[in-house]
């Protein structure tokens, strides 16, 4: 196969991959940590209004469906990418983060809980997934 193709799939699959492990821990948190009473978790807006009432607990699941799918998805861009596999673990780690920040400008969360996120949650585990996911 092509390398640039393979490189781009892989990059898409990783993106795709680690999009998926993301939401799925976002959607079964509220099973495993009820969110607060009276509050609307399932539209944005409803997150908006009710965000002053969540606890620190309530951010672990978000904090790690952020890291985890970032670390799957580098992991598997790095592991099916034709050469250059940091680079493109790395991409994918840009990209999540993209989405973390963009997440901090809809939702008003609370500001030690945004840079635990955007400083730990991306580019550690895009160069963790990086690392397991390349070939030696």
């Amino acid at each position: 196969m092509n390398p640039i193709l393979k490189n781009i799939l892989a990059v898409i699959a990783g993106a795709v991959i680690g999009s998926i492990v993301n939401m799925s821990i976002i959607m079964m948190s509220s099973s495993l940590i009820p969110p607060p009473e009276g509050a609307d978790v399932t539209t944005l807006e409803g997150l908006k209004t009710s965000m002053h009432l969540f606890q620190p607990r309530h951010f672990l699941m978000p904090f790690l469906a952020h890291a985890l799918g970032t670390l799957v998805g580098a992991f598997i861009a790095s592991r099916f990418a034709a050469n250059n596999s940091m680079r493109y673990a790395w991409l994918i780690g840009i990209l999540f983060l993209a989405g973390g920040i963009s997440n901090v400008f809809m939702l008003p969360s609370p500001m030690w809980f945004n840079c635990v996120d955007l400083i730990g949650a991306y580019i550690p585990m895009a160069l963790l997934g990086g690392k397991y996911g390349t070939r030696t």
